[in-house]
């Protein structure tokens, strides 16, 4: 497993990937196929050191651009270094964006959730691109290439990397195992943005993205975790990549409805309601 036993090893005080603790799912290509998509899915229980997969060979070996699940680190960078205010409202310019929803003024917290490119853009040319590679050194961030312009370098397929690499990445945010980089305040500001749904059985943070992959297809990334709270408090992580001969919309319409599917299967979400 290239890049399992690493994520596995991440300073998370685990020693091992355990063969029999590892679980592959081939009967999930069936969702898959609902929505007309090909990909990858995996989940990792922290308490049980579980992790269940569909397409392994694609998780562990198959790299793509991070499209707007860049801006975890986009946003982590830019409030560590105090270039981004999380209060502070930027402007709109006024032109048109991609979606409708985009023209309007935003914060930090909104413009995360809503996925707001030209708000990001703005933050990473306030970085700077020497600031933002220094920081994708530090962290080995998938291929660490900045080819091309700081703020849409994600977008491009050249800075790529595997589902495995973006649960590590997961995990490292949500164990605040990135002290030596980001504050807990940091932390705690971005993972808070990350929350989507929450109720008394359960609450899901994540992140989602979307880009055209090298092969023109509509590539989506939904990464993230679900948390089951109570006396014996749980997370369970996961990472669901997926491209497929669709259209955008589409692929937006059906990506989160797949990662429901998939998530009911695994019995994290068994009382989600549609």
């Amino acid at each position: 497993m290239k890049y399992l036993l690493p994520f596995l090893l991440l300073t998370i005080s685990i020693t091992s990937c355990v063969k029999n603790n590892v679980k592959q799912r081939p009967q999930y290509k069936q969702f898959f196929e609902k929505y007309k998509l090909n990909g990858t899915f995996a989940t990792y229980d922290n308490v049980y050191n579980e992790f269940s997969v569909y397409n392994l060979k694609r998780f562990r070996d198959s790299a793509y651009s991070p499209a707007s699940t860049f801006k975890i680190i986009n946003s982590l960078i830019g409030i560590e270094t105090g270039i981004l205010d999380p209060k502070e409202v930027m402007k709109w310019d006024g032109k048109p964006k991609a979606f409708k929803q985009w023209e309007a003024d935003y914060a930090f917290k909104e413009a995360f959730q809503n996925s707001v490119v030209w708000y990001f853009q703005d933050v990473a040319r306030r970085i700077g691109k020497p600031t933002m590679q220094k920081y994708l050194d530090s962290m080995q961030y998938g291929s660490k290439k900045i080819i091309g312009a700081v703020d849409s370098f994600w977008l491009n397929n050249t800075l790529t990397l595997t589902s495995d690499e973006q649960m590590g990445i997961l995990k490292r945010v949500y164990f605040n195992k990135l002290s030596n980089l980001f504050s807990s305040r940091t932390m705690s500001i971005v993972k808070d943005a990350m929350l989507m749904e929450k109720t008394d059985k359960y609450s899901i943070s994540y992140k989602t993205g979307l880009t055209i992959g090298k092969n023109g297809l509509p590539l989506s990334w939904i990464i993230g975790w679900v948390e089951h709270p109570g006396a014996n408090p749980t997370v369970n992580f996961f990472v669901l990549n997926a491209e497929g001969n669709v259209t955008t919309d589409e692929m937006i319409n059906t990506r989160k409805l797949l990662l429901m599917d998939l998530l009911k299967e695994e019995k994290l979400l068994s009382n989600y309601q549609q």
